[in-house]
């Protein structure tokens, strides 16, 4: 009995240092990575549509001052801050515009990117405005696209980012789920809100098994917005809107605040 509570004993004492040793190793990270700079790399998802507040001198790539980004740099003040996401990106795009802000100096390295090149948009518009059978089909393409073409894009921008950023910190983050489920969603049927989720499950996992081969830290969003999906009756993304179509389906400035950046602040 004695040698039992011995065990606890030690055990205890063990997580709670290995739980510190964590802690601590984390914040020296995020302060390694102020010090050598930020640099916020991907798409809309990063540059904030739908979160409002756009900077006027990023035009159309909408980069937002309440996007997780901005808001990570505002709060950590890094030595230098370089934010080039942009609205609509793909892998390439990053690959040919985004990277030039990366040296050997970088401390930390943000992108969310993959969604496009998968027909993101498209999945959506035929999603919304067509049949459950034909919402699915469209899913189905784009989830053969993610496992056939798309690990060796993501391949290409993650070496890209290594090479030219050796030092930083890479963090990359994944998409949320778009619906609840179980409950009444105007306009849209539980099969397509199940088929969507389960597609943006397939997507994140593709996006971390990449990550990880390159020993980047993978940053899983699907937690932080549980709770905060369309329909849930406390909703952190846009449902369709039509008035302003290319919100439709992106983080609110909650979605940010709320979503993204405390996961941010865990990897980084």
């Amino acid at each position: 009995m004695r040698r039992s509570r011995i065990a606890v004993f030690v055990s205890s004492v063990l997580l709670a240092a290995g739980a510190t040793l964590t802690g601590a190793a984390s914040a020296q990270a995020a302060q390694l990575a102020a010090n050598g700079g930020y640099v916020a790399l991907g798409d809309s998802y990063s540059s904030g549509v739908g979160a409002g507040s756009y900077l006027s001198t990023s035009g159309n790539c909408k980069r937002s001052t309440k996007a997780y980004p901005y808001l990570w740099n505002a709060a950590h003040a890094p030595s230098s801050f370089a934010f080039t996401a942009c609205s609509g990106a793909r892998t390439g795009d990053v690959l040919t515009g985004q990277l030039g802000p990366l040296n050997s100096s970088t401390g930390l390295v943000s992108v969310t990117v993959g969604g496009n090149d998968a027909g993101f948009a498209d999945v959506m518009t035929t999603c919304v405005t067509s049949s459950d059978s034909t919402c699915v089909s469209r899913i189905n393409t784009a989830r053969a696209y993610v496992d056939s073409t798309l690990p060796g894009r993501l391949d290409s921008v993650y070496s890209a980012i290594r090479t030219k950023a050796p030092n930083a910190r890479v963090v990359v983050i994944g998409y949320p789920r778009f619906y609840k489920l179980g409950t009444t969603c105007l306009g849209m049927s539980e099969t397509k809100r199940s088929a969507l989720n389960n597609a943006a499950d397939h997507l994140n996992t593709a996006i971390a098994k990449r990550a990880a081969a390159h020993g980047f830290t993978f940053g899983d969003v699907r937690t932080t917005f549980t709770g905060h999906e369309i329909c849930s009756g406390s909703s952190w993304l846009h449902s369709v809107n039509w008035l302003n179509i290319g919100e439709s389906y992106h983080p609110t400035a909650s979605g940010q605040s709320g979503g993204y950046l405390p996961v941010l602040n865990s990897a980084a």
